[in-house]
């Protein structure tokens, strides 16, 4: 059974309990940037605000039916794959804040068609309380 994991830091949806490298992971999140040298498909989805969470999804074993609209920057895209890694930096300067980077092995990957993302942001809000 999938589950949604909600902490300030980021929201992910993984299997129920599970927070670490190899788990499978199921998002919507938006492309902020693609390198065609590394394969690699930078996502952010900054809900809640303020949460400094980049995911780096890599694409290889995608390119063969890759097209170039998963890969516009500001598309929402359905991504399943497994985590593999995840790396926090804890800033000094503020108590609390910290980024997050996830690295994410891309299985399959599409296009969220006609998402209302308000809606998908009050899904998650009422799965928190």
């Amino acid at each position: 059974m999938m589950t949604a994991l909600k902490t300030p830091e980021a929201v992910l949806d993984l299997p129920t309990g599970l927070s670490h490298t190899g788990v499978c992971t199921n998002n919507i999140i938006s492309v902020t940037g693609y390198s065609t040298h590394s394969a690699t498909l930078t996502l952010q989805h900054e809900y809640p605000k303020g949460t400094n969470t980049r995911v780096g999804a890599d694409v290889t074993l995608l390119l063969q039916n890759l097209n170039s609209e998963q890969t516009d920057i500001g598309q929402w895209v359905h991504v399943i794959g497994y985590i593999t890694s995840i790396d926090r930096t804890f800033a000094k300067a503020t108590v609390g804040s910290h980024t997050e980077n996830i690295g994410v092995q891309a299985l399959v990957l599409w296009t969220a068609r006609d998402l209302d993302i308000s809606s998908y942001e009050n899904t998650l809000i009422s799965e928190v309380e």
